[in-house]
């Protein structure tokens, strides 16, 4: 079993990967097939979450947005203020933002998690973010609503993150668990300034110093450093893969969780896509670390997964055309 503190996952099975090979050595033994580009390996992806030689377009899609909020949120580190995440949440939650237009576009439903918003985290420069028994228990909180979805029927989940100062947060875990410098792990997250960004560096230095000494005890760090929207994220994408359920990767918070969940609980990667990229340090190296090749290169730092789901009708676009090829499409409605 791969734990984390608590909380643990069943082996994490791959997928079809003989029918992900068969659907990329049709494609290339054709024309046609190599025309589709990039579409081909994605609707082969799809075809091996699915377990099927004809993929289907995803047509119960969730994207789960984990809201959070970091005690440093109030230090000046985002050119966002510090209580916008409730603004953002709350316009969320009546429909509105960027997850629910995207969503509306793509086909798909948006789910709000926002119980950890109310309650700041302690500023990781200083004190542990939260306490061991937090931890397990937002963690857990991420293995049921996983659970939820996917027996509710859910067949692509898209973790999605909102709060001030995750990227900070990101930055802190990214470089103390990949031995990336501070100065290299800080990226520009909301569009700050250099002033700004050096408050923030400041802050992921010494958040990476207080850990330093058990650096490779990742449910320790993550208790540390990070917050329990965080450790949600990873519950929810590793326990979705231990599940057999697919998920679209957004930006750089989704993509550390996942990076954290296929350290805890080896196999999660190959049930993940990514749906964009954005010029976050971390988004990239993480992506990269897990073997992933990005659907769209968007820039889009908007979080509530909507980059993801922007990649979604792409996604599903290369799995009609890649059954389509092989005359195996079903019809949709």
């Amino acid at each position: 079993m791969s734990e984390i503190s608590s909380v643990s996952f069943p082996p994490v099975d791959s997928p079809s990967e003989s029918r992900s090979q068969a659907v990329l050595e049709a494609l290339n033994s054709t024309v046609a097939g190599r025309a589709l580009g990039r579409l081909g390996p994605v609707g082969a992806w799809v075809a091996a979450v699915q377990g099927s030689d004809a993929p289907q377009p995803f047509s119960r899609a969730r994207a789960v947005v984990i809201a959070g909020s970091h005690g440093i949120a109030s230090r000046g580190i985002s050119a966002w203020s510090a209580d916008a995440a409730h603004t953002q949440a709350a316009e969320l939650a009546a429909g509105g933002g960027a997850a629910n237009a995207a969503a509306r576009l793509a086909g798909a439903s948006v789910r709000l998690v926002d119980g950890f918003l109310p309650t700041p985290t302690q500023p990781i420069d200083t004190t542990a973010a939260m306490s061991a028994e937090e931890f397990s228990r937002a963690c857990e909180l991420g293995v049921a609503v996983a659970d939820q979805e996917i027996d509710a029927g859910t067949d692509l989940i898209v973790p999605g993150d909102l709060g001030v100062g995750n990227t900070t947060v990101a930055a802190a875990v990214f470089g103390t668990l990949t031995r990336t410098e501070p100065v290299q792990a800080v990226g520009r997250g909301s569009g700050i300034s250099d002033d700004v960004w050096k408050i923030k560096t400041a802050i992921v230095r010494d958040a990476m110093f207080r850990v330093r000494s058990f650096r490779d005890d990742i449910p320790r760090v993550l208790t540390e450093i990070s917050g329990p929207d965080f450790a949600c994220l990873v519950g929810l994408i590793a326990q979705s893969a231990a599940r057999r359920t697919p998920l679209l990767i957004d930006g750089a918070y989704p993509a550390l969780a996942a990076y954290v969940a296929e350290r805890l609980a080896p196999g999660t990667k190959r049930w993940l896509i990514a749906g964009q990229l954005s010029p976050e340090p971390a988004h990239l190296t993480c992506v990269q670390a897990l073997g992933l090749t990005p659907v769209l290169a968007l820039d889009m730092t908007a979080g509530q997964a909507a980059g993801a789901l922007a990649a979604l009708p792409t996604i599903n676009l290369a799995a009609e055309l890649v059954a389509d090829l092989f005359g195996q499409a079903e019809p949709t409605s």
